[in-house]
């Protein structure tokens, strides 16, 4: 006699997927070295999700692969450009989803969360277009002579993020830098960290090299510090608080790195003054060549 089969009531087993967006260093999504995550809240308390808490560790990390990413600083003026117009058009292409995604974690309106979007694919292209033409000048000196002003990269740039407009902010910083041949190591705003975890799915897909863009998310005042004083990292940018400007000034002494910050002061993003010349400067360094002619 066959044994009765037996239905079982037991739960079944229910596999959970790892939802927490992860740190993005060297071209990969890898997880913090802490093992350790933070909660990202709306405006209102709700949690809207969770990221890494990333160490001096994973600065180290992020640092050592923007070193690597040296070719980056060596590609055409044209080939940069050209990734920027890809990172603009993929943008645009997943415009929507953003603009829901900023509404839901940032508690902005359909409508700023779409100008938002909207005005940081505006800026990746704006870039775009500055990759090949800010290129130095040709200065005529009173003696016999031509001095040639020829703009290159930093190398590598840390840059801090401030909490506002956290997807336009993090594009209008990045940008530049990109732009000018440098490879970055970004702290995202505490507050909206995940619009920079989303944004490199977007540099995943646009051909980017690895290495050039490191995102490292977590406390400010552990990463921060650790960035200053990395003698590796050859500028770093900061917005946000007049304490972390201060900090960044402070840290950066000992061995001479160049600083870009607000001091504090509030920005607006979208103003069309934020973009351009002023932070293209920053970007580079100007090397004069003296060429003497004549008699």
């Amino acid at each position: 006699m066959s044994a009765t089969p037996q239905v079982s009531t037991a739960a079944p087993n229910i596999v959970s997927i790892d939802r927490t967006a992860k740190l993005f260093i060297g071209g990969k999504q890898v997880r913090p070295d802490s093992g350790y995550s933070l909660a990202v809240h709306a405006p209102d308390g709700t949690p809207v999700g969770e990221v890494g808490e990333g160490n001096r560790k994973d600065i180290r990390n992020a640092v050592e692969a923007a070193r690597a990413a040296h070719k980056w600083s060596q590609a055409s003026t044209h080939n940069r450009a050209q990734v920027l117009f890809y990172l603009a058009e993929n943008l645009a292409v997943r415009a929507d989803e953003f603009a829901q995604r900023l509404c839901a974690r940032n508690g902005a309106t359909p409508e700023a969360a779409r100008a938002e979007v909207e005005a940081s694919v505006t800026r990746l292209f704006t870039y775009a277009a500055w990759a090949d033409k800010f290129d130095g000048a040709v200065h005529t000196p009173p003696l016999r002579g031509v001095a040639l002003a020829m703009h290159e990269p930093l190398g590598v740039i840390g840059i801090a993020c401030p909490d506002e407009a956290p997807l336009l902010a993090f594009v209008s910083l990045v940008a530049p830098a990109l732009a000018m041949g440098n490879r970055v190591v970004v702290l995202p705003g505490e507050a909206g960290p995940l619009a920079a975890t989303d944004f490199y799915q977007v540099v995943e897909t646009s051909d980017v090299p690895g290495g050039v863009v490191n995102i490292v998310t977590g406390r400010r005042a552990a990463l921060l510090p650790a960035l200053a004083k990395h003698d590796d990292v050859d500028a770093l940018w900061c917005f946000g608080s007049a304490a972390d400007a201060a900090l960044v000034e402070r840290e950066s002494v000992g061995n001479l790195k160049r600083t870009f910050t607000d001091y504090g002061h509030a920005f607006d993003w979208f103003d069309r003054a934020s973009e351009g010349r002023p932070f293209l400067r920053q970007a580079v360094q100007v090397k004069n060549i003296w060429i003497p002619y004549g008699d």
